[in-house]
């Protein structure tokens, strides 16, 4: 759904501004002062992305928290089902696809310059067979160090869950029945002996930038203790590394999430660095206040390791923030199913959710076979070609902190659909204005109402319209607007058909055309649901030819929006003398086996989609997306890929529309 015209212009301007940054020859990072710096002394900034997910599973990134949270909770939720070899062969093609060597080549492409891997202990050494590693866990950790090092990307190993769990929550697979990390010495010896080793095999690489010893350790350690567990087992690990390793950096993370740093200092290595971590709160100076204060009077670096799950306009003004104190960072993180707020977006298939359904407790218990495909499907989406890249995202971080311009977010021409979803990519207050549109911990908690298709505070929801894109603007609100580039033909008045639903009385909204007002006020009347959706009629609207700023202004809100069409009245005026008619015929042959001729007829110059649906609805083709003169059309369907079955095939054109019915059977 996204265009390859924003996603060339956004490549190429991460590309530049990236350039100096990402032209280097990987050598060993060390500290200097407050500064992460490599051998030559010149400062590294890190830009950075979180590989969550792909070796410590989190209920929320898969749907799956209200009954599996913990990466042991969601293996055996799956093993329960389909028994454990095919939970192995789930497990070993999840972990194949989760991360390539595209996903990294991309990540380089955007901009990025770290990734940091978050892993469960069990990866590298099985929970009852300590001191023994295993070849698989350090193929994993092997290829993606490879990859970096050929797309200039350094690596940050994060133990994410220690044995026991440093944390009383869930993300370190803590189980409250057995003694966690701080009530069994043992782990805990077990944990220096693990970082020990690791330390050994990459002692002598450069593209691991360093450790990241305890990802959000989260203990009540006993009033007065000020920390002391936490500090005491971090200089046994660094103890244990410096043994072998006095090159890389070792990264220290606080208590309560890694935002509690007391206890801490003073420092007690010559390579380490401070890093914190900052979910929903404000953008501002006294939200990182501390952390600059432990900055200053210890005199070593600062990186927020991990972020994000937030909006895109929470994304660019972190990174402004962070830029103004110099501070690298970690965004968290690449992949999740069914999401905004991640640069991939992996596609929920539905027997996936049949799963979820099941697992709810408001499905029917699915077959082993069954399930094992659903999940071995699932596992084939997670490849970086079949992820839906959301390059909103993208722009947001790499691009709109350093740049208020906007860019074309799709290909708006005029004659033709704008879909209100489209608009244009660019800053909230520049690109559009929504009432919410961040989680700063204040009453904005949320921003996206309808949680689909990009991640700014536009309130965008599946559409059951047709035509569509898939989805529509809803919850519109009083004083929000959108901004499109657009492209007109040649000058001209248009019709405009507006395609609205409203369950209610009051809307209004005027479009306007480089900051001037062309339509009248538009009064939005009841159409009967929020998604039963009609057609209003503007007539007579003057445009100018080139390319263009639009604005769609919401003067009082209260309903959904899918697109506007615009028709020339001049081109209709010429085309209405010719005798066509609209009309759509009965494909033939029908039943067909694979290739059946689909006919058609328009009476005037239209916007024109013909598209195929399956007999749940789901679009499988789109036929015709565009602009025709009036007059006959053949088109010839292809059903060669698809199964035996009823499909329906649709017709719209300006304001005219009809479906028929037709056959498959091989």
């Amino acid at each position: 759904m996204k265009h390859n015209f924003t996603y060339f212009i956004l490549a190429l301007t991460i590309f530049l501004a990236s350039a100096f940054q990402l032209n280097f020859s990987q050598n060993f990072l060390t500290v200097s002062g407050t500064k992460i710096v490599d051998q030559n002394g010149q400062e590294i900034h890190f830009k950075g992305m979180g590989l969550g997910g792909w070796l410590e599973p989190e209920g929320y990134m898969f749907h799956m928290s209200s009954f599996a949270n913990s990466p042991s909770q969601i293996k055996k939720k799956i093993q329960d089902l389909i028994g454990v070899d095919n939970t192995n062969t789930f497990y070993n093609t999840f972990r194949k696809n989760f991360v390539t060597e595209s996903d990294i080549k991309a990540l380089s492409n955007w901009g990025f310059n770290l990734v940091r891997l978050p892993f469960h202990y069990n990866i590298l050494t099985p929970p009852d067979s300590p001191g023994v590693y295993l070849q698989s866990g350090w193929a994993i950790f092997d290829s993606l160090i490879s990859w970096c090092t050929k797309y200039n990307i350094y690596v940050i190993l994060d133990m994410h869950c220690a044995p026991g769990g440093e944390s009383d929550q869930t993300i370190s697979d803590y189980d409250p029945t057995v003694p966690s990390l701080w009530q069994d010495t043992s782990k805990q010896t077990r944990t220096v002996e693990i970082w020990r080793t690791i330390a050994e095999r990459y002692k002598d690489n450069p593209t691991v930038a360093g450790y990241d010893l305890l990802n959000e350790t989260r203990w009540d350690f006993g009033s007065g203790s000020n920390n002391a567990p936490l500090r005491n087992l971090f200089i046994r690990i660094t103890n244990a590394i410096r043994s072998i390793d006095t090159s890389h950096i070792l990264f220290i993370e606080g208590n309560q999430y890694a935002t509690d740093f007391s206890g801490l200092t003073p420092p007690w290595d010559k390579k380490m660095a401070y890093s914190f971590h900052k979910y929903w709160n404000s953008n501002d100076y006294n939200s990182i206040q501390s952390y600059l204060n432990l900055r200053a009077n210890t005199n070593v670096p600062l990186w927020l390791g991990e972020t994000g799950e937030n909006s895109n306009t929470w994304f660019t003004e972190c990174i402004n923030l962070m830029d103004q104190y110099d501070i690298g960072w970690s965004w968290w993180t690449l992949k999740k199913f069914g999401t905004t707020n991640a640069p991939l977006n992996v596609p929920i298939t539905s027997d996936y959710q049949q799963l979820l359904n099941y697992w709810e407790g408001s499905g029917s218990k699915p077959s082993v076979q069954f399930a094992t495909n659903a999940l071995l499907r699932m596992a084939d989406n997670l490849k970086f070609e079949n992820c839906i890249f959301q390059n909103d995202m993208i722009d947001a971080m790499m691009r709109q902190p350093y740049d208020n311009s906007l860019l074309p977010f799709a290909d708006n021409n005029i004659p033709g659909i704008v879909y209100l979803d489209n608009y244009d990519l660019g800053k909230y207050s520049y690109a559009y204005s929504d009432f919410d549109y961040e989680n700063n911990g204040g009453s904005q908690t949320s921003w996206n109402s309808g949680g689909s298709y990009r991640n700014d505070g536009v309130d965008i929801e599946p559409c059951s319209d047709l035509p569509t894109n898939g989805y529509d603007v809803g919850w519109i609100n009083t004083g929000e607007w959108l901004k499109f580039t657009v492209n007109v033909a040649q000058t001209g008045n248009y019709n405009v058909d507006v395609r609205y639903a409203s369950n209610q009385t009051g809307g209004k909204f005027i479009i306007k055309l480089d900051g001037n007002i062309i339509t009248p006020s538009i009064d939005i009347p009841v159409s009967g649901g929020w998604q039963n959706w009609q057609t209003l009629t503007l007539s007579n609207i003057q445009m100018q030819s080139g390319k263009h700023s639009m604005m769609v202004q919401f003067l009082s809100g209260g309903f959904n929006l899918n697109y506007l069409l615009f028709s020339s009245t001049t081109d209709a005026a010429a085309d209405d003398k010719k005798e066509f008619t609209f009309h759509l015929n009965q494909n033939y042959p029908n039943p067909f086996n694979p290739v059946t001729v689909i006919k058609y007829s328009i009476p005037s110059r239209s916007f024109v989609t013909v598209k195929v649906f399956n007999i749940l609805g789901k679009e499988i083709a789109s036929l015709v997306n565009e602009t025709k003169n009036a007059g006959e059309y053949s088109i010839d369907f292809d059903g060669l890929r698809l199964s035996s079955g009823v499909y329906f095939y649709r017709i719209t054109a300006g304001r005219f529309s009809d479906l028929k019915k037709m056959i498959l059977v091989k």
